[in-house]
């Protein structure tokens, strides 16, 4: 299984916000907003800000894909 950010992409772009926007308004570091770029995780913490900013649920921003359990 895999994650991926493809709706945190598509929300931003519906937002009219950047990634940069995103990553000053959510406090996070340019090497976390490149991690979130290659789908690789990031912490909870990270998410959460990031749902904050852009009131939004968990579930609007990140998604598991790849193979069924």
């Amino acid at each position: 299984m895999a994650i991926s950010y493809n709706k945190l992409w598509k929300l931003l772009i519906d937002k009219k916000m950047t990634k940069t926007e995103l990553r000053l308004a959510a406090d996070i570091s340019t090497t976390t907003l490149a991690k979130l770029g290659k789908d690789e995780t990031v912490s909870m913490d990270v998410m959460l800000r990031i749902c904050k900013v852009l009131n939004c649920k968990l579930e609007d921003v990140v998604e598991i894909v790849g193979e069924e359990v």
